[in-house]
């Protein structure tokens, strides 16, 4: 028999589980008075981890927003809370504009969240939701949604019309596939699909061209669209544990990309990085990559980390020596036998992991002795002097690069080598090996070589800058596949119409030139997205629907250090723009203290001066 305390304490636990499934009545408990009281007063409501199994119905009323449709009982609810000061009065109360309902057990949500029309942040994450009302569409001031560990599969229609989104996080779910009116959310800065079932990415995803953050480990992803290369904004890119064997041929286009994860995939080898000069981590680990070619080493000159472990990797190029920021490299668990002696001369490098290879050339005891020891040991062994002498200098030898140069990276880089003029068959040859990336700048051209119409098919990046150009010749409008173009630092007073035609174009480099005004054709490059005009001689920014607002997806203007003396507050009404450089000019306003503020601030302050 046990004691009577006991038995007590059983029956106690048998009528007050430590969790059960709240009923309705319970739900609407958690909504207390002073919770009431303390949203009207914030606009925020914080009812996270209650146990909700539903959202107590009161919740739908705490806004006065008049952006959806409100029955007139609804719209007349703000509750009777026993007022006794003038703070609690009705004039003092706020529309509701961030809501946390994580962590709770909520199976659906009500049609009636469209009640709540002036939500910034909405956080359902860690739920059981199973679908999302059509309501949800009226939220269109939302920025930030949170809805991962979830049970959705799809999201509604409606739910696109979210193009004020800035942050969305649809991780740990059950989605199969993402629509493609994702890319109507133009405003997405950081997208969360991991821990998912995706078996590939829409094609428009290339439109989101403002995304910094873009997170897809562990799906199930065979392969990329092509036009993820068009995110270049994109900071961030993890693709970790999926199933991809490729990765795009051409990802020099993600210019500010500076994290990149692709562990646990099928990767066969690295592709081309030319152009990707702010990554700073490569994460390629647990892959099939069998070398590291000499013209990777040469192109990431910001790289720190550089993860390979897990590969098939026999043996290191000495160009690795021009990784000269790398402070960490792991090479665990490949094939390599011997490590080259330019390892040495990485100044930065703490970190170098080589356990699991079958390195002769240094002894097992070394190894173990870990990264100092390593360095010294091969710095020793090479002598004085002569760590470097095997690493090679691009074209030094020749003056013009071949074409088996060229397809390696499918580039044609002849930069700095004061030429006022660049042979046809130069093209011809990059033309057999499939050029895409033309640079040419950096010399005394006076013009544009005609060779370039060799590969106008195929051409997606053009870089003339920092020459002596006056003209842009008509052949222009041959190039049909244009993304990139730079003319920046030459002498050009104005564009000929022709370069309106470059309906591909993504963005356009006329910095520093004798420009007086942005060329009309410029406004017909429906899809561009970055305009950099500044050190030149404008004196006026046409911001019309003629002008600057024909250009709906452009996301940077960079006229700085212009002649421009006022600045059309309807500029402001541009809310693709999210990076406006235009300090260096003659205006007075707006002032400085707003422009040292950022682009946010100085819209703002221009919108508020459009005359009423």
């Amino acid at each position: 028999m046990k004691p009577r305390a006991v038995r007590s304490r059983i029956r106690h636990q048998e009528l007050n589980p430590v969790f059960h499934w709240q009923n309705k009545e319970e739900d609407d408990k958690v909504l207390s008075k002073a919770r009431i009281k303390q949203a009207l007063k914030s606009g925020v409501l914080n009812l996270a981890g209650q146990g909700l199994a539903t959202v107590p119905e009161k919740v739908w009323n705490l806004s006065d927003s008049e952006d959806c449709d409100k029955d007139a009982a609804a719209a007349a609810v703000r509750y009777d809370l026993d007022r006794t000061n003038e703070e609690d009065s009705w004039w003092n109360q706020k529309s509701l504009t961030t809501l946390d309902l994580s962590s709770n057990t909520l199976t659906s949500i009500s049609e009636n969240v469209k009640n709540l029309g002036d939500l910034t942040v909405l956080n359902l994450q860690d739920n059981a939701l199973t679908a999302l009302p059509e309501g949800i569409g009226c939220l269109t001031k939302l920025t930030k949604l949170s809805l991962g560990r979830n049970k959705l599969s799809e999201l509604p229609e409606s739910f696109f019309n979210l193009r004020e989104l800035k942050s969305l996080n649809l991780s740990h779910n059950d989605f199969a596939e993402i629509h493609a009116n994702v890319s109507d959310l133009i405003m997405l800065e950081v997208l969360d699909i991991s821990f998912n079932s995706l078996n590939s990415l829409p094609g428009g995803i290339g439109f989101l061209v403002r995304l910094q953050q873009l997170t897809l480990n562990n799906n199930r992803l065979t392969e990329l669209p092509n036009d993820i290369v068009n995110l270049r904004n994109l900071h961030k890119l993890d693709l970790a544990k999926n199933d991809l064997k490729l990765l795009p041929p051409v990802m020099g286009e993600l210019r500010k990309l500076e994290c990149l994860y692709v562990q646990h995939n099928d990767v066969g080898e690295l592709p081309d990085f030319t152009g990707c000069d702010a990554l700073k981590e490569l994460h390629i680990s647990n892959n099939f990559i069998k070398s590291i070619p000499a013209d990777f080493c040469e192109n990431l000159p910001q790289l720190k980390i550089l993860d390979l472990r897990d590969n098939k990797i026999e043996k290191l190029p000495d160009e690795i020596s021009m990784l000269a920021s790398l402070t960490r490299l792991d090479l665990s668990n490949n094939s390599i036998s011997s490590l080259p002696s330019c390892l040495s001369t990485l100044a930065h490098l703490v970190s170098l992991q080589v356990d699991g290879n079958p390195i002769r050339s240094i002894r097992r005891d070394i190894i173990q002795c870990g990264t100092q020891r390593i360095l010294k040991t091969l710095k020793d062994r090479d002598g004085p002097g002569k760590s470097s002498e095997k690493v090679r200098v691009p074209f030094e030898e020749s003056t013009f690069p071949d074409v088996y140069q060229m397809k390696k990276g499918r580039s044609m880089i002849v930069s700095n080598k004061n030429l006022i003029d660049i042979p046809e068959q130069v093209f011809l040859d990059a033309m057999e090996a499939s050029v895409y990336n033309i640079d040419i700048s950096k010399n005394k051209l006076m013009e544009v070589p005609a060779g370039l119409t060799h590969l106008a098919s195929i051409m997606t990046e053009l870089n003339v800058s920092f020459n002596a150009l006056k003209t842009i010749p008509m052949f222009f409008s041959q190039f049909e596949r244009i993304s990139y173009l730079n003319v920046s630092n030459n002498q050009l007073t104005d564009l000929p119409e022709v370069v309106g035609l470059l309906v591909t174009l993504r963005e356009l480099n006329v910095a520093n030139n004798q420009l007086k005004q942005i060329p009309p054709c410029v406004y017909e490059l429906k899809g561009l997205e970055i305009l950099l005009a500044r050190g030149n001689k404008i004196e006026e920014l046409d911001a019309s629907e003629h002008g600057l607002g024909a250009l709906p997806r452009l996301a940077t203007l960079d006229v700085a250090n212009n002649n421009i003396k006022q600045v059309p507050p309807i500029l402001g009404m541009l809310k693709n723009i999210t990076t406006l450089e235009i300090i260096g000019n003659a205006f007075r306003q707006p002032r400085h203290q707003i422009l040292e503020k950022g682009t946010e601030s100085i819209m703002a302050y221009l919108r508020d001066r459009i005359p009423q």
